[in-house]
């Protein structure tokens, strides 16, 4: 049986592989959103007439799995990267379970609040991923009632809280308010979900 002192390396050698897992996971998404953005420039945008999430079409269902991965100019990706790193990396050190959920949540609420009450035209870009996963670190601390995740939530709402504007409708004519809503209702989902599991463990 193993003492208390030894089991301390084995618990930082796992902290420190979810980090540089996450790390490569997140950092590696978002270098395929700005290599097809680059081929959609080539293409003059043309991939966003074909992927991009059309509202309440046949074929726009198909398009709830794609637009998040294409975007209207560098710009837009640009604005959606670095947010994406951390709010990405933050969610992955929980775990590779706890991330694939978290952003499942959020591509499918994004998608599914743009196909049924989109006011129009095509949308694209990962903005909903952003914000479903600020949402879900937002609210799980006080699901799973951990003070550290808590703490770290009132941070991150000091810190980036004013992206919030971006839910309700007409503040910025420009952006999808029904896809950041969408976002952060799949991650607040998902931080529901999580929980439920846990507690049925």
């Amino acid at each position: 049986m193993l003492d208390t002192p030894g089991e301390a390396p084995a618990t930082k050698e796992t902290a420190a592989a979810r980090a540089k897992g996450g790390l490569l996971v997140v950092g590696s998404f978002v270098v395929l959103l700005f290599a097809i953005e680059l081929l959609n420039t080539v293409l003059v945008h043309s991939l966003n007439g074909v992927f991009g999430l059309r509202p309440r079409s046949a074929d726009g269902i198909l398009d709830v799995f794609t637009f998040p991965l294409l975007h209207a100019n560098l710009n837009h990706v640009m604005s959606n990267a670095l947010p994406l790193i951390i709010f990405g990396f933050l969610v992955f050190l929980s775990g590779i379970r706890v991330f694939l959920t978290a952003v499942a949540c959020s591509w499918l609420g994004s998608g599914v609040a743009v196909w049924m009450f989109g006011a129009g035209g095509i949308t694209v870009g990962s903005s909903g991923l952003v914000f479903g996963l600020f949402a879900f670190l937002l609210v799980r601390g006080f699901f799973n009632r951990s003070w550290w995740q808590i703490l770290l939530s009132v941070v991150l709402f000091l810190a980036y809280g004013s992206i919030l504007f971006g839910i309700i409708p007409n503040v910025a004519g420009y952006v999808s308010w029904q896809a950041h809503l969408g976002g952060a209702a799949g991650g607040v989902l998902a931080a529901v979900v999580l929980r439920a599991r846990a507690s049925r463990r």
